[in-house]
């Protein structure tokens, strides 16, 4: 073999050299440094992981060591020593490796390390335990996330324990560990206008699934015809993968809110509900839209569905700068609550069943998360008890819904076996809102319009 990279793997080598040329990832980590300043930070590579026999997964990068490195390969640990004369960002890497590379691809190695990922030194993972230590002699901290690899966790206690007996001795090192995760995934919260590009790219790639899913919904068709259209759309425009696992869910199966079995047939006058985001530049759409398999709703599905729909409508007004985070959730709950009891799903007085959060029997969950680089994306929702404020660049979704499971007790049994959501990706800009993913119809009469061309 030689040192030339495969097409594709060189490909996606290129697009990370592309991104650092740009300086975010620089920009990142010179942000984070300063709010770590007198620590290092330690940032383990997520961990390969087998999937059956000698087969692996497919890999990705963990988030936080992607968001400050832009580095996509296993077996690495990037380290962030502000205060460190010379070597403020160190990456340990898998050494170049020929005959490796021809069964696992192209590595960087420690030149490629520092020449196209920004690192002031590199050096190769067997100088781990020697090279490390000399990093945060003058350290007082360590910035480090437990349970993310366990192997590694017990492998930064030995280095502690070294620490202490070094601080007794020459009264320097770190005697503390801190999780980084407060400092680093608020910044990860506020998106920049560089993380929107690739965000806003992710939801557009994520949009065309659906519109593609939409054409393809038929009664007699099956749930993973469906998502393979979706996972076709998603890579035939350039997402590497899915943000999580694709939801198709007919008829009762959308009464459970994670089913990802997606091996049903879709009969006539099933509802299908389709929960899924595209990934890009490590950024994550996630949409949901219920539609007719038919192409029509029945009476008792539309006005459930225009419940929803209401509710979600609602919520997303909700959202602008000031907001708290839990307001958006509120105004839907309050939609469906009375929406519930004038259709007798539900009994009492309005402000008394919210007070019971009774409405949890056909709607379980919150309206909103974070989204950006996770699709449950990183970033407080409280402050010291407090909801946590909207601020410009916040990016969150919006999913009411109802679930009706088929045997729910004291319902009408028109809606049993009805499980409805809608969900959009909402950017808080400076004077309110802007919808993401507003491209995917989901107006009733929008959803049998388009449907009618099938």
């Amino acid at each position: 073999m030689t040192n030339q990279a495969p097409a594709n793997l060189k490909s996606t080598m290129t697009t990370a050299v592309s991104l650092n040329q740009t300086g975010r990832f620089k920009e990142r980590r010179e942000a984070f440094m300063r709010r770590v300043s007198g620590g290092i930070a330690i940032f383990p590579a997520a961990p390969t992981a087998i999937r059956n026999g000698d087969v692996e997964h497919e890999y990705r990068q963990d988030t936080d060591f992607y968001y400050l490195t832009g580095f996509e390969e296993p077996n690495a640990v990037a380290v962030l020593a502000p205060d460190h004369p010379e070597h403020k960002f160190v990456l340990f890497v898998q050494p170049k490796d020929r005959e490796r590379e021809v069964w696992t691809g192209w590595r960087s190695g420690e030149e490629g390390a520092k020449r196209d990922y920004g690192a002031d030194a590199a050096f190769t993972m067997d100088k781990l335990d020697e090279e490390l230590p000399k990093l945060a002699v003058k350290a007082d901290r360590i910035y480090y996330r437990f349970g993310g690899d366990p192997t590694f966790d017990l492998r930064l206690v030995g280095w502690m324990r070294r620490f202490q007996r070094q601080r007794q001795r020459e009264g320097t090192g770190p005697t503390s560990v801190i999780d980084p995760a407060e400092l680093l995934h608020d910044m990860r919260l506020i998106k920049s206008f560089d993380d929107l590009e690739l965000l806003r790219r992710a939801i557009d790639i994520t949009c065309e699934g659906h519109l593609g899913a939409i054409q393809a919904i038929k009664p007699g068709a099956n749930e993973y015809e469906i998502e393979a259209v979706i996972r076709y759309v998603f890579r035939k425009n350039g997402s590497p993968r899915s943000g999580y696992a694709p939801i198709v869910a007919s008829g009762a199966n959308a009464t459970v809110l994670h089913y990802t079995t997606n091996n049903q047939p879709i009969d006539d006058g099933d509802l299908v509900l389709i929960d899924a985001g595209a990934e890009f530049g490590y950024y994550t759409g996630d949409v949901t839209r219920t539609l007719p398999a038919a192409g029509r709703f029945t009476e008792e599905q539309a006005t459930l569905y225009q419940l929803v729909l209401d509710a979600q409508i609602e919520a997303i007004e909700a959202i602008k700068p000031g907001a708290t985070f839990i307001e958006p959730h509120e105004r839907a709950v309050r939609v469906l609550t009375e929406g519930l009891v004038r259709l007798g799903l539900l009994e009492g007085e309005i402000d008394k069943l919210i007070e019971e959060n009774t409405l949890k029997k056909f709607y379980m969950h919150r309206t909103s998360h974070w989204l950006g680089m996770d699709v449950h994306d990183a970033g407080p929702y409280k402050v010291a008890d407090e909801w946590r404020r909207l601020e410009p660049g916040m990016v969150m979704t919006v999913e009411p819904g109802l679930y009706i499971a088929e045997d729910s007790e004291g319902v009408d049994p028109r809606y049993l076996g009805i499980g409805i959501r809608v969900e959009d990706d909402v950017l808080v800009t400076d004077d309110g809102h802007e919808v993401l993913s507003a491209r995917v119809p989901k107006s009733i009469a929008e959803i049998e319009s388009l449907m009618s061309r099938n």
